[in-house]
């Protein structure tokens, strides 16, 4: 296995690292200290040759162009303090009122304006017997974006010689407070060769968040069991988004309680027989088949993205959970530090 960091650039002064990972089996995931975002997954073909299956850049100023910033998709990007939706950005906790940033419509997404997506982490690449990673930690401030609590995370991201991205959340708070945290990358298993909807996807629950107008939770739980939604015997994409008349933004629900790592998703690409499976102790996971993105951005000539081009599997705690009575580990306090995994297996 091998492990190394370089200069990425720098950003108000301070530099941001690019830190480059590969296992005995060719994978290779590069990721920057900016975001602890996951700047590119490449695995081999058949033949040995690198391929490309995440969306992202190669150059630090690429995630400041114009038609990036626009267009905001958080490619491979961490984010919190709370992913997803906050309805009305607003949320009450011990009769106290608070109020985020309203930067999606009026609702509070991903955190806000300045989430985690937008901090350059502290960060120390790191080697075990079976893994290398890079250890990633955060100081968020009380009243930071909106939310209460002085909280401190730490991020565990590793790549195994099973193919394996291993992501281990833990975070500290000195006051009750809302967390969810989440990895964005979009995936492409054709190596960016088709859109995603010839991609075939299992997600093993019967259960959806229901959405209201706005795009927020509206705390009501779907069963799907006898929908198209129901993906637990696996659907190829390009059928489902066909009779739904639109592309996936689903948050599915899992029935976790206990926290175990549980195998929540799987994707596989037919053409090659790539496969994406996907583990995790979270109780919900947004499918989302990148039906806003930009046509205009793209890595190179030879690898463009756009409408359908990337798939998320984005696993967090419950959408608009602050708002929602009862919603699973929504709240974090001193007493108890938030804990998450999830794991991305590749086999190729």
């Amino acid at each position: 296995m091998k492990l190394h960091e370089v200069n990425f650039g720098y950003l108000n002064g301070k530099e941001v690292k690019l830190f480059t990972l590969e296992n005995n089996s060719g994978m290779t995931i590069k990721v920057m200290n900016y975001g602890a975002t996951i700047t590119s997954i490449i695995i081999r073909d058949k033949a040995g040759n690198p391929t490309s299956v995440s969306c992202g850049f190669d150059t630090l100023e690429a995630y400041f162009s114009e038609d990036y910033l626009e267009n905001a998709p958080y490619f491979g990007c961490t984010v919190g303090r709370y992913c997803s939706q906050i309805k009305d950005a607003t949320f009450k906790l011990n009769d106290v009122d608070y109020r985020l940033a309203k930067n999606c419509g009026n609702n509070n997404l991903h955190g806000g304006l300045a989430g985690f997506d937008k901090k350059i982490w502290d960060a120390k690449q790191f080697e075990t017997n079976e893994t290398v990673g890079v250890h990633f930690t955060l100081q968020s401030f009380d009243g930071e974006e909106g939310f209460p609590g002085n909280v401190f995370i730490n991020l565990k991201m590793e790549l195994t010689n099973e193919n394996e991205i291993r992501f281990n959340y833990h975070a500290t708070t000195d006051k009750t407070t809302p967390l969810s945290f989440t990895n964005h990358s979009y995936f492409n298993l054709s190596g960016f060769k088709n859109t995603v909807e010839t991609h075939q996807v299992k997600v093993y629950s019967n259960k959806l968040q229901e959405m209201d107008n706005s795009g927020a939770a509206t705390g009501k739980i779907l069963d799907v069991s006898d929908t198209i939604n129901n993906l637990q015997s696996g659907q190829v994409i390009a059928e489902i988004q066909n009779a739904l008349g639109d592309g996936f933004e689903h948050f599915y629900v899992f029935d976790n309680l206990e926290t175990k790592l549980l195998k929540v998703a799987e994707v596989t690409e037919p053409e090659t027989n790539r496969k994406l499976e996907v583990f995790s102790t979270e109780p919900c996971m947004l499918f989302y088949t990148g039906k806003y993105t930009s046509n205009k951005l793209q890595r190179n000539s030879n690898e463009k993205y756009g409408k359908f081009r990337g798939f998320c599997c984005e696993t967090h705690r419950w959408q608009n959970g602050p708002n929602i009575p009862d919603s699973p580990n929504t709240f974090t306090s001193p007493e108890k530090p938030f804990e998450s995994t999830t794991v991305l297996k590749l086999t190729f």
